[in-house]
């Protein structure tokens, strides 16, 4: 075989070496950004889901403001906390890459959660508040959000799962970096989570009368 058909031979395989690497590499950074969209997309799910329950929060406190003597401060609570959730900064477009920054999100949102949580619990002394059609149909919709809120934040996380997964196989791990894909944070168990919340209530007693 004479040289300039080696040469030949040596180029076309070098040629072919090239574009089964490209390929290989395209297909690498396609999936990882299949895998980004999916984290970001199930994070515009929590963020709708969570932004149901601040809208519901302004109609649910004035519904309760207008019942006779209750109590101030457990409204005052839950405006505080829906306020605490609008001043976290979160990127403008896709999910959160810093844990810190997802940390003090997930932190505002369970003060939110524990103060509604707090103002259905002390609703019940209300007999007259509880029986409105006005009430009970606001009781539903925030119950059912919560729900949503679980469910979400599942998805969530199994997306961000599959996504860091792929971060870290091969041959994907070789080429994230230069891609400019980092792993993304998961939103963390709440700590007793697994427990329900014991509530007590005394309707024998009368509802405290509202500090002025």
């Amino acid at each position: 075989m004479s040289f300039g058909k080696i040469l030949l031979a040596v180029i076309g395989a070098l040629v072919v070496l090239v574009l089964v690497v490209g390929l290989a590499i395209s297909g690498i950074y396609n999936r990882l950004v299949t895998l980004q969209q999916g984290t970001d997309a199930a994070w515009a799910q929590v963020q709708n889901v969570y932004q149901r329950r601040a809208d519901l929060v302004p109609n649910l406190v004035n519904t309760v403001a207008g019942a006779a003597n209750f109590e101030k401060s457990t409204l005052t609570e839950v405006t505080n906390a829906r306020a605490s959730v609008g001043r976290v900064s979160l990127p403008a477009s896709g999910a959160p890459t810093d844990p810190a920054q997802l940390a003090e999100f997930e932190q505002a949102q369970a003060k939110l959660g524990g103060a509604l949580s707090r103002l259905l619990a002390v609703s019940e002394n209300y007999p007259n508040l509880t029986a409105t059609a006005g009430f009970r149909d606001l009781q539903a919709q925030l119950e059912g959000t919560e729900n949503r809120i679980s469910v979400e934040r599942g998805r969530f996380n199994d997306a961000v799962q599959a996504y860091n997964t792929a971060l870290r196989t091969f041959p994907a791990v070789l080429f994230a970096g230069m891609f400019g894909h980092t792993a993304r944070p998961y939103f963390a168990a709440t700590a007793g989570s697994d427990k329900p919340p014991t509530v007590q209530f005394d309707f024998n007693s009368k509802p405290a009368p509202a500090k002025p």
